[in-house]
């Protein structure tokens, strides 16, 4: 089963006070890069929060947990003594440059420093296992995305390698073809050359042996069946139980390389048009390639 690369998901666990929203998003990258951003109360628990996304394999993921106070408790206390200690030397400084502030001192003290002080949270066992829950249900949801996204560029390259091998059946007829006008140029040219020597002979068994040569110098039946084999494996990798974006890239750069020396053998404008049409499917085919897992 084809899987991508790209997947999306989300889930929110309900806790006493609290609202933890999870959300995991994946995009194509070679390797395995994780980035988390979490609130400071779940560092602890970082290591486990890998861990479990290591599910995912490959790709950019990105992992974020948001954490908001829902309830009657709040995350930050008042340290009201060292307040009234900046209140009272505000207050103090105030008298001395003989300013009034019509606005009051109390905006002045909740912004000094350390006056709102966050409380350090503690992960109780059975939140962890509600928070734990929710991961799993969202890293589902991000398979759920990726085996949706893969159907689609599975659909796509399966078209893609049935125009690459009917466009390899459209090249029979060409070969053929080929072969005769590579004889009927070295038969012109050799009487050519005959008709303006005239004291030459042409041995024709001698002739016969140079063009089979020729003609098997140029005959490219091999990378037409490896061609078409590799076609057949890479359509087969498709429906491997497990997603195989990498080994199908080597198919596919055996594919390339087989048509490749069709082009470089080819010497017939025919068949150098199918082998461009080769190619341009081939191209798309690797441009699906790069988001596949």
């Amino acid at each position: 089963m084809i899987k991508s690369m790209t997947g999306y998901g989300r889930s929110v666990a309900e806790l006493p006070g609290k609202q933890i929203t999870i959300e995991i998003k994946s995009l194509n990258s070679k390797g395995f890069d994780l980035n988390v951003k979490i609130p400071p109360w779940f560092r602890e628990k970082e290591l486990e929060f890998r861990n479990m996304l290591s599910f995912l394999q490959r790709g950019k993921i990105d992992l974020f947990i948001l954490s908001e106070a829902t309830g009657d408790e709040l995350p930050y206390s008042l340290n009201k003594s060292l307040a009234h200690r900046y209140f009272e030397a505000l207050k103090e400084l105030q008298h001395e440059f003989n300013e009034e502030n019509p606005e009051g001192l109390l905006p002045l003290v909740v912004r000094m420093p350390d006056i709102l002080q966050s409380d350090r949270e503690e992960i109780d066992p059975a939140q962890w296992e509600v928070i734990r829950l929710k991961l799993e249900e969202a890293l589902r949801e991000v398979e759920k995305f990726r085996e949706k996204e893969g159907m689609v560029h599975q659909e796509e390259m399966i078209k893609r390698i049935m125009a690459i091998l009917a466009l390899l059946n459209d090249i029979e007829p060409l070969d053929a073809e080929r072969k005769e006008m590579v004889r009927s140029n070295l038969q012109k040219a050799l009487d050519q050359f005959l008709a303006t020597n005239g004291a030459a002979r042409a041995d024709s068994n001698r002739f016969e042996q140079e063009l089979i040569y020729y003609l098997e110098k140029m005959d490219f039946t091999e990378e037409r069946v490896r061609l078409k084999k590799h076609c057949d494996y890479f359509l087969e990798t498709l429906n491997d139980t497990e997603s195989q974006g990498k080994k199908l890239s080597f198919i596919c750069q055996e594919i390339g390389r087989e048509i490749n020396t069709l082009g470089s053998k080819a010497s017939h404008a025919g068949i150098q048009k199918i082998v461009v049409q080769m190619k341009d499917e081939l191209e798309k085919v690797k441009e699906q390639l790069l988001n596949i897992l």
